[in-house]
C-alpha cells in the first residue's frame, strides 16, 4: 500500500521517560522514516495516558493537582523526543478534548449495543495495573508485576461484554495469523481466550474522579485502558476525518510485551464492539536488560537516562544502539558501555573510518571533487553486485520489523567496502600517480557511501544528512536513489568536516556504570572496576553449595492465566517427584515435554508462584532465535550430580 500508519503506545503520565519508552519511539520513528524512503504516506503517533489512580497518587506526592502533574509529565516526553531526532505526526494526550469526545461516542454506542452492564466487583486490586486480580494470580498475595500488596475493593464497576466476542477473535487469528507478531505473542493471546471473562471499565468516582464521564452514568468514570487505546483512532479523528479514513486501514501498533493482554485482547475487542476494522498489525518487543545482563533497575544501579546518554554518544549513536541491539521480539543488554562499544566498533571503525579516509584522498589526489572512474574490474563489479543484492534483504528486513538484521546487512556492506578499499591501496595508487584505477576506486567508495547514507538515514537522519551534505549530493533521498550506482556526478565538489562518529572512551564508560552500581541502594559493593568481573565472582565453597541435578520431566500443564509459565512434575530420583513453575510455555509446548531431561538447581528455597509451590528452578539460555533448555548429553539416571 502507498500508505502507512504506525504508533507507539501512549505513555503513562506517572512518571519520567525511561530507555524502554525511547527505543519504542526510536523503533517507531525509524520505521516511519523507511516508509517515506519508500514513497509512502506515512504518519506516526505518540503521547501520554493521563488518567487512573496512579496519576492522582503521583500528583498528591508532588503536592500539585493532577492537571498539573500531567501537564509537566507530558511536556517531558514531548521534549524528549526531538532531541532523539523523533519527529513523530501527532502527540495525543488523552486530557485534550478532541480525545474524550471520542471516548464517550464510543463507550455509548458500545453501551447501546448491549455490551455493558452494571455489577458489583469485589476483589484484589493493584493501583499499579489498574486491574484485578484473582488470589491464585498474586505471588504471595501481591502483584506479580509490581510486587506490591493488593488491596481487597467492593465497589460497582461497568463491565464490557468482552467474553461474547472471544470465539470471534480466535477465528480472526487463525485466518490472519500474522495479525500479531511474532508468532509466541500470538500463541500468549490465544492462551489468553481460553478463559473467557468480560472486562471492569469504569470506577465509581466516590473512588476516582480524575477520568473521561461515562455517557450513560456521570457518577463513573473510565477504566484507563477503556480510555487509553482508543487514542490510535481519536488522534486519527474517528469517525469522519479523511486522515482516519486513510491511515486506520495500514495501522502498525508497536508495543512492549508487558501490555500484550490490553492490546492483544481488550483492543481487538473493543475495536469489533464499535463497529471499527481491525489495525493491521500487533508488533511486540521485548524487555531491556542492563549490560550486566539483569533486569533493569535503579536499585541494582543498571538502568540508564536517554537523555544523558544521549548528552553523551549524540542522539544518532543512541539510536543506532538500540535498534541495533535488540532484535525485535527477544529482550537484550543495553547499558553506557555497550553503547560506547558500538560507537567505535560499528561507527567509527567502520562507517567513519570509511568516511574520513575517502574523503581525504579524495581531497588530496582531486582538489575535492568526484573523481572520474576508468574501466571496472570484477572487483568494482563485485562490490556494487554487493549493496545492490543488500537492498532487497534491508527492505524485506524493515517490513519484518527486523531491524537490528538490517542494520547488521548494511554493515556487512561497508565492511565489504573497507575490504575492497584495503585491496586496491589507494594511497599507493595515488602515490603512483595512477589516477585512472584511483579514479575508479574512490567512485565506488564515494558511490557505497552514498547509497549507505540512503539505507542508515532511518536509524541515523541527522549523522546520514551529515554524510550526504559531505558528499555533495542534493539528489532525492529515497530508494530509487539507493537502487542506483553511478548516481554521484563527476566533479561534483565534496565539503570536508569532522570526523563523523569520532572514538569514545569505553573505559569511561565502564567506569560510569560501576559508579552507578556502587551507589545503588541494593547492590553489593565489590572491589572490582566492571560490572560482571570481580563483582560477579564466587569463592569455590559458594559454588559448591548449589547443588545442580539432572531430572526427568514426568508432566507438564499449562497454567491458568499465566501464559508465560508451565507446571512441571520432574523425577529427581528422589522417591517422589517434584512440583517446579517454569517460565518456558512460550518456547515449549507441554506435550513436547514429557520424558525430557533437564538440569535444575536441586536446593533452591521453595517459592510459592501464582498460588503454585515451585522447588527447584531449570537451567536454560536464551539466545535471539528462542530459549533452550539445558539438558545432559545423553541420558543419565535422575538425579545425576551436575559436578
Amino acid at each position: 500500500m502507498d500508505r502507512y500508519y504506525v504508533t507507539t503506545p501512549i505513555y503513562y503520565a506517572s512518571g519520567t521517560p525511561f530507555i524502554g519508552n525511547a527505543y519504542t519511539t526510536v523503533l517507531a520513528d525509524a520505521l516511519a522514516r523507511f516508509a517515506r524512503l519508500e514513497g509512502k504516506d506515512t504518519y506516526f503517533l505518540t503521547g501520554t495516558d493521563e488518567h487512573g489512580t496512579k496519576i492522582v497518587q503521583s500528583a498528591a506526592a508532588a503536592g500539585v493537582e493532577p492537571g498539573q502533574w500531567v501537564d509537566d509529565i507530558s511536556a517531558k516526553f514531548r521534549d524528549l523526543w526531538p532531541t532523539l531526532n523523533v519527529e513523530c505526526s501527532d502527540f495525543i494526550r488523552t486530557t485534550e478534548e478532541r480525545h474524550k469526545k471520542v471516548v464517550q461516542t464510543i463507550l455509548q454506542r458500545v453501551y447501546d449495543a448491549g455490551d455493558i452492564y452494571l455489577s458489583e466487583k469485589e476483589g484484589l486490586y493493584c493501583v499499579g495495573c489498574e486491574l484485578f486480580y484473582d488470589e491464585e494470580d498474586l505471588a504471595d498475595g501481591k502483584c506479580p508485576t509490581h510486587g506490591t500488596p493488593a488491596e481487597r475493593v467492593k465497589e460497582p464497576n461497568y463491565y464490557f461484554r468482552m467474553s461474547r466476542y472471544y470465539d470471534w477473535w480466535t477465528e480472526y487469528l487463525a485466518e490472519k495469523p500474522d495479525t500479531i507478531r511474532p508468532e509466541r505473542y500470538r500463541n500468549e493471546v490465544l492462551n489468553m481466550l481460553k478463559k473467557p471473562t468480560d472486562l471492569s471499565i469504569s470506577r465509581p468516582k466516590s473512588r476516582l474522579k480524575w477520568g473521561i464521564e461515562l455517557p450513560f452514568d456521570r457518577n463513573h468514570v473510565a477504566y484507563v485502558w477503556f480510555d487509553a487505546l482508543i487514542n490510535y483512532v481519536s488522534a486519527l479523528g474517528w469517525p469522519d476525518d479523511e486522515r482516519f479514513k486513510r491511515y486506520w486501514p495500514v495501522a502498525q501498533h508497536i508495543i512492549g510485551k508487558d501490555i500484550l493482554r490490553p492490546h492483544g485482547l481488550y483492543w481487538p475487542i473493543m475495536l469489533k464492539a464499535a463497529g471499527i476494522d481491525m489495525y493491521q498489525h500487533l508488533n511486540v518487543h521485548g524487555f531491556w536488560q542492563g549490560s550486566d545482563g539483569r533486569k533493569m533497575s535503579k536499585s541494582l544501579g543498571n538502568s540508564i537516562d536517554p537523555a544523558e546518554m544521549r548528552d553523551i554518544y549524540g542522539a544518532d549513536a543512541v539510536r543506532y544502539a538500540l535498534l541495533r541491539e535488540m532484535p525485535f521480539g527477544v529482550d537484550a543488554n543495553i547499558g553506557d558501555s555497550i553503547i560506547a562499544e558500538r560507537m567505535n566498533t560499528d561507527l567509527a571503525n567502520d562507517l567513519g573510518n570509511l568516511v574520513s579516509r575517502t574523503l581525504r584522498l579524495v581531497f588530496t589526489s582531486f582538489e575535492g571533487k568526484v573523481p572520474q572512474p576508468g574501466t571496472s574490474t570484477a572487483e568494482d563489479d563485485a562490490l556494487r553486485g554487493r549493496w545492490r543484492g543488500a537492498l532487497p534483504e534491508v527492505t524485506a528486513a524493515w517490513h519484518d520489523l527486523r531491524v537490528s538484521q538490517a542494520i547488521e546487512a548494511v554493515m556487512e556492506c561497508i565492511r565489504a567496502t573497507n575490504r575492497y578499499f584495503d585491496a586496491n591501496k589507494p594511497w599507493e595508487l595515488a602515490k603512483n600517480r595512477d589516477s585512472e584505477r584511483l579514479g575508479t576506486v574512490l567512485y565506488s567508495a564515494l558511490e557505497s557511501l552514498r547509497v549507505a547514507s540512503v539505507l542508515f538515514w532511518p536509524v541515523m537522519p541527522e549523522r546520514m544528512e551529515t554524510l550526504r551534505r559531505e558528499l555533495g549530493t542534493t539528489t532525492p533521498r529515497d530508494l530509487e536513489e539507493a537502487k542506483g550506482w553511478g548516481v554521484l556526478p563527476v566533479g561534483q565538489a565534496l565539503v570536508e568536516g569532522d570526523a563523523l562518529f569520532p572514538r569514545v572512551d569505553v573505559k569511561a564508560a565502564k567506569a560510569r556504570e560501576r559508579a552507578k552500581f556502587e551507589a545503588a541502594p541494593a547492590a553489593q559493593k565489590p572491589g572490582s572496576e566492571e560490572p560482571g568481573g570481580e563483582a560477579d565472582i564466587v569463592t569455590i565453597e559458594e559454588f559448591r553449595r548449589v547443588r545442580l541435578k539432572v531430572g526427568t520431566i514426568l508432566s507438564a500443564e499449562p497454567i491458568p492465566k499465566a501464559t508465560e509459565l508451565l507446571k512441571l512434575t520432574v523425577d529427581l530420583g528422589e522417591g517422589k517427584p517434584r512440583q517446579l513453575v517454569a517460565g518456558i510455555a512460550e518456547h515449549y509446548a507441554p506435550e513436547r515435554l514429557a520424558g525430557r531431561q533437564i538440569v535444575l538447581v536441586a536446593n533452591l528455597e521453595p517459592a510459592t508462584v501464582r498460588g503454585i509451590r515451585s522447588e527447584g528452578m531449570l537451567l536454560a539460555a536464551e539466545s535471539a532465535s528462542g530459549l533452550s533448555l539445558l539438558t545432559p548429553d545423553g541420558e543419565v539416571p535422575p538425579g545425576a550430580e551436575v559436578c
